[in-house]
């Protein structure tokens, strides 16, 4: 897959809240995903699918409830695209809020290889 047919799937997939769907299809095995520093608790830098899949449970884990998402078009390179998501959330032990980020995703070999999160305190 070129960068764009994976950025197009990714945004066809993301909006059906697919995300199970999204690493199996379009993620490499060792693809590394790196968060800004934060108070949630979640790494900075992980490796691969399966610390990917875990790092998302323990996101999920920690809303009480989502009141609903929404996402930018990809903007789309050579080898990366990246897109604006956000969410308006209620976090356990917080007040409900609005929460954007920036996504920027390195294309491979038609897998993504790197994603790299932008956002002020996801706490």
């Amino acid at each position: 897959m070129t960068t764009q047919a994976v950025a197009q799937r990714y945004y066809e997939l993301i909006q059906m809240h697919q995300y199970a769907q999204i690493q199996n299809e379009l993620y490499a095995l060792d693809a590394v995903s790196i968060e800004p520093e934060n108070d949630s608790n979640l790494p900075i830098i992980v490796t691969g699918i399966d610390a990917l899949r875990e790092k998302e449970g323990l996101f999920f884990s920690q809303v009480e409830e989502m009141h609903g998402s929404y996402m930018s078009e990809v903007v789309v390179s050579t080898f990366f695209f990246t897109m604006m998501t956000g969410m308006d959330v209620t976090m356990k032990g917080k007040q409900r809020k609005k929460k954007e980020q920036i996504c920027v995703f390195e294309v491979r070999n038609g897998k993504i290889v790197k994603e790299q999160f932008f956002y002020d305190d996801f706490a």
